[in-house]
């Protein structure tokens, strides 16, 4: 064997690859930030606020996933390519949901907001970023056991209409169905999930009388304007993916939606202490993120 040594090209073991530079980040930061501007522009969808590191690590996986060459041509590509857009639309969106997520949460709303909405004599309750529509028929499951389905009015939006058309339908798979079953009983379900839905299409649909009291509406947090006068305002999990301008614009949206002593429901990760409109909520279930909003004296209105 020779005594010359190898070069990294000749060797065993893969060269190293060049780490990324500052510039590189920014650029693509940069590149990033027009391709935002680009959807908001044609489409109306408005990401421009939302965490740049979630974002970040969607449009590159969908860089990755498509083969393009840089995020520029990505851009290119979504201006000229509807059904491309649809595709990034379902990476940018989050879809994470499941029917009585946190059984936790649906427990403790049965015991400390249901015996005061009873006393409603007509409920309208708002589901912000309701996705596939797992959580507002579980609501729906909620308050027909309780008896109060027939004077409640459900709202369901998201900026999404795809996954608003596939919440209208509300067709889930077997697999998923023995998860929410599960979520059910232990979110205090008073009778059997099965009850709730017919086996169809290689799956289960919801059944029609849990439709008929909800109304599916697009909606943009990010851009859309106060939404009714609410008893509840639920949005779990959803302003995680927001910036801190984003996030207090929509709290103040939530505050204006919802009638003096509404509930406004979180996820367990988000608070209202930086909100800027802490003052007007107390907790009621703290550690699951339910609060109501509180009548202020006049001294304290600005």
């Amino acid at each position: 064997m020779s005594g010359i040594p190898l070069t990294p090209e000749q060797g065993l073991s893969e060269p190293t690859p060049p780490p990324i530079s500052d510039e590189q980040v920014n650029i693509e930061d940069i590149e990033i930030r027009l391709l935002l501007e680009a959807i908001y522009q044609l489409y109306g969808y408005d990401f421009r606020s939302y965490s740049k590191a979630s974002l970040r690590r969607r449009v590159l996986h969908r860089l990755g996933m498509s083969g393009l060459p840089s995020i520029m041509a990505m851009t290119d590509r979504v201006l000229r390519d509807q059904a491309f857009f649809v595709t990034l639309l379902n990476d940018l969106t989050v879809n994470v949901t499941e029917m009585f997520r946190d059984p936790e949460f649906y427990r403790a709303f049965r015991e400390e907001v249901v015996p005061v909405l009873k006393t409603f004599p007509f409920i309208k309750i708002w589901h912000a970023g309701c996705s596939t529509g797992e959580e507002i028929y579980s609501m729906a499951i909620l308050l027909e056991e309780e008896g109060l389905y027939e004077r409640a009015m459900l709202y369901a939006t998201d900026i999404d209409k795809n996954v608003l058309a596939a919440a209208k339908k509300g067709i889930y798979s077997y697999a998923a169905i023995k998860v929410y079953s599960d979520n059910y009983r232990r979110a205090g379900g008073k009778a059997s999930l099965a009850d709730y839905y017919t086996a169809k299409y290689d799956g289960v649909i919801m059944d029609q009388r849990l439709k008929r009291n909800i109304v599916f509406a697009d909606h943009d947090l990010a851009t859309d304007q106060v939404f009714g006068e609410m008893n509840v305002i639920v949005c779990r999990n959803v302003l995680i993916y927001f910036d801190r301008d984003l996030q207090q614009r929509v709290f103040k949206l939530f505050r204006e939606s919802l009638d003096m002593g509404g509930y406004l429901c979180l996820g367990t990760k988000e608070s209202l202490r930086f909100s800027g409109c802490a003052e007007h909520f107390e907790p009621v279930v703290g550690d699951l993120r339910i609060f109501r909003k509180r009548q202020l004296m006049k001294r304290e209105i600005r």
